[in-house]
């Protein structure tokens, strides 16, 4: 699995540590192997232009995901090569933006990089085709959310 965090934020991140908090969403999810993501961590200024661009909506936001292939828990899609063997399927962007997270876990009482644990999972959640717009669709999604969140704190040490 290929996992790229890019972080063009200026802010001190774990990237490392954010990298392996994606590859668990994606091993907890069935993600095939050779899919590919990339976490992106911006600032202010650069997230309000992407949040007005694409989602038509003023100001900076906490994270946005771009989908590319269409995959799915335990799938893989993205042809294969004249062997059979599959091509790495792309599976998108995640955008995350750290002062944003840095406000939300303040209000929230926890520390950005939970918050930003949160919005990475809750990111890659949407590449996979998961969404809350209707109630039973938010259930499901913060379901899955918590129980990947929980996993990954048991399996970190932390509660």
């Amino acid at each position: 699995m290929s996992i790229e965090v890019l972080n063009e934020s200026g802010a001190p991140i774990d990237e490392k540590a954010l990298a392996d908090l994606a590859r668990h969403v994606l091993d907890g999810m069935r993600v095939h192997p050779l899919a590919e993501l990339s976490l992106l961590l911006v600032d202010e200024a650069a997230m309000s232009e992407l949040h007005e661009k694409w989602m038509g909506e003023p100001g900076p936001t906490d994270v946005l995901a771009f989908p590319m292939d269409e995959l799915r828990p335990g799938h893989m899609s993205g042809g294969a090569d004249e062997d059979g063997e599959p091509d790495p399927a792309l599976l998108g962007d995640v955008v995350l933006c750290p002062p944003v997270a840095e406000r939300q876990a303040a209000a929230a009482g926890h520390g950005r990089d939970e918050e930003l644990e949160l919005l990475c999972t809750h990111g890659i959640l949407h590449l996979l085709g998961y969404d809350h717009a209707e109630p039973e669709e938010h259930k499901e999604m913060f379901g899955l959310q918590d129980d990947l969140l929980s996993s990954w704190r048991e399996k970190r040490g932390r509660r």
